[in-house]
């Protein structure tokens, strides 16, 4: 008999799909992780921006204590400034436990650090907005140079990420200060956290 009977051709034709959406399968979940990937290096760049900065405000304490010439201890002087200072653009006291506080280096005169609402609630901070981008249909497109800002300004498009800083000072020692720098983000409904910790100590 020729020709294929009813039966053999609903076998071909399952045969076929399974040859075709295996490896189909197979691309879209390579898709799926190189996109967690991707997220997941964006986060750890973020979390230790959060220290690297603290750090820096650190260090630039103490260059002003030293130019300054101060009189007593400078190292002191310096340190409680950085701690305990009254001017937000120098110390992180915004930030001292249990407060969260959020970074934005974007910030001219105004402090790139802030208190989040609620202070205890990491969940009140506000997620960052990468500028030169735009979500279409849910994807997000960007143009030109790129940077994460918890402002959200025109031409910005908001992201998940949600980066908090706490210290805590004098939690190992009355001179030395923890700092925690966590960012969380969700990926397809999954949430996602990233945290970085560095202990700072006075200059000598």
């Amino acid at each position: 008999m020729k020709g294929f009977t009813l039966i053999e051709t609903l076998v071909a034709i399952t045969i076929l799909t399974l040859a075709i959406s295996g490896p189909l399968f197979t691309a879209n979940r390579a898709i799926v992780a190189a996109e967690n990937a991707r997220d997941q290096l964006t986060a750890l760049y973020l979390a230790q921006e959060g220290i690297e900065y603290v750090r820096m405000m650190r260090d630039n304490s103490y260059l002003a204590a030293y130019r300054d010439r101060q009189s007593g201890d400078i190292s002191s002087v310096a340190w409680d400034t950085f701690i305990n200072g009254l001017s937000d653009l120098s110390s992180v006291r915004q930030c001292l436990a249990p407060k969260f506080c959020t970074l934005d280096p974007m910030q001219g005169s105004i402090s790139p650090l802030a208190s989040c609402p609620g202070n205890s609630q990491r969940e009140q901070c506000r997620t960052l907005s990468l500028t030169g981008c735009e979500r279409r249909n849910g994807t997000l497109s960007c143009i030109g140079s790129n940077a994460y800002t918890q402002q959200n300004p025109s031409g910005s498009a908001e992201t998940s990420y949600r980066r908090t800083i706490q210290i805590q000072a004098e939690s190992v020692s009355e001179t030395e200060a923890k700092i925690t720098s966590t960012v969380s983000w969700d990926f397809n409904g999954t949430p996602y956290a990233i945290t970085i910790t560095d202990h700072l100590t006075p200059w000598q």
